[in-house]
């Protein structure tokens, strides 16, 4: 036995929905921006009552976030209750102003008074570049998305499924040339500890190696990629090269997502789960992390499970588990997603799936 075998002695399986909300306790809404010429939405990931250990680590050259500072181990806010993801670019943020709405009349933030309705929630959004992917430059989330999103998360049962591809901030998204959209996926390790994770992908990088045509993140999968036919291939990089040519909007970027967990973390922990989960997308993605990308990755924690206290290197399991896992959720994502025309006369981002086919 190799001594990483020693560490992880065992494969870890999938969770019940294999998606985010296999860490007990998280619920995840989507919504978008209603009206023709809309592309674009919301994702909100609702933590439970009291709240949920938070951290963010921000990669990407050209981010859009706001709340993030809260979540330095340094600073005053232990816990949070939601986070926003949300397409709009920089306006899109406003979305969030409409969770903070919702959680201060559940009576959910940082006590600040002697009332208990006297609360500061703190939400932690980040955002993508989809602007004017519909046609419309001005149809963005606002708070009213933020709020429609936060209340369909609320409105699910625990464990729920999440919806997958173009939905909520995935609504617009894109990677490379071909449509992106929201991912999700899940491990329950060997110690039981689950670990979770949503992905919002939206890349300057691709997802698909140009050489055979396999999705970059399922090298390495425990189920060996299927390499499509040659002629498959041609046909798909002849089509995207079309695309390419004939969509006039700039394929600006920013990958977002949330890697969760029900272990017991401090935000120190936390901070390290949100920083080397950028391995997992760093393996999907080629290029990663350039000037045009916001990569922004949130870490949660339930606490729920206590690390064993005996195993002063107990944090790497859900380290490791945390890249595998995001890398996992993003071949979700694209094959999940379904092409779509962005707007009149500016061509169409295809699918994975509408290139290659259904896997």
């Amino acid at each position: 036995m190799t001594g990483q075998d020693a560490q992880f002695p065992l494969s870890p399986a999938a969770g019940a929905m294999d998606a985010l909300t296999d860490v007990a306790g998280l619920r995840v809404g989507h919504a978008q921006v209603p009206g023709d010429g809309a592309l674009s939405g919301t994702t909100v990931v609702l933590a439970p009552e009291g709240g949920a250990v938070a951290a963010v680590d921000v990669r990407g050259g050209g981010p859009g976030t706001r709340e993030t500072d809260a979540l330095d181990p340094r600073n005053l806010v232990q816990r949070i209750d939601a986070v926003v993801l949300t397409g709009g670019s920089a306006y899109g943020l406003d979305s969030a102003s409409g969770v903070m709405a919702w959680l201060e009349e559940q009576r959910r933030g940082v006590r600040v008074g002697p009332d208990p309705s006297q609360v500061v929630p703190v939400v932690p959004a980040a955002c993508i570049f989809d602007l004017g992917r519909g046609g419309d430059w001005r149809a963005r989330p606002d708070a009213s998305t933020g709020r429609a999103a936060v209340e369909a998360a609320a409105g699910t049962a625990p464990g729920a499924p999440v919806a997958e591809g173009g939905v909520g901030a995935g609504t617009g998204a894109v990677a490379g040339q071909l449509k992106g959209g929201v991912g999700t996926a899940s491990v329950r390790l060997p110690s039981g500890i689950t670990v979770g994770v949503l992905v919002v992908v939206n890349a300057a990088g691709s997802v698909v190696d140009p050489v055979t045509g396999v999705l970059y993140g399922e090298y390495g999968a425990a189920e060996p990629p299927v390499h499509p036919a040659a002629g498959v291939h041609e046909t798909a990089v002849r089509r995207l090269a079309e695309a390419r040519e004939a969509n006039a909007l700039p394929t600006l970027n920013t990958t977002l997502a949330v890697v969760a967990t029900d272990a017991d973390l401090t935000r120190a922990q936390a901070q390290k789960l949100a920083g080397t989960a950028h391995d997992g997308l760093a393996r999907a993605v080629r290029p990663v992390h350039l000037l045009t990308d916001g990569d922004t990755v949130f870490a949660l924690a339930t606490g729920e499970r206590p690390l064993p206290q005996e195993n002063p290197i107990a944090l790497n399991e859900l380290l490791a588990a945390g890249a595998d896992t995001l890398t996992r959720a993003v071949v979700k994502a694209v094959r999940a997603a379904e092409g779509v025309d962005l707007r009149p006369g500016a061509g169409v981002h295809p699918s994975y799936s509408d290139l290659y086919g259904p896997r």
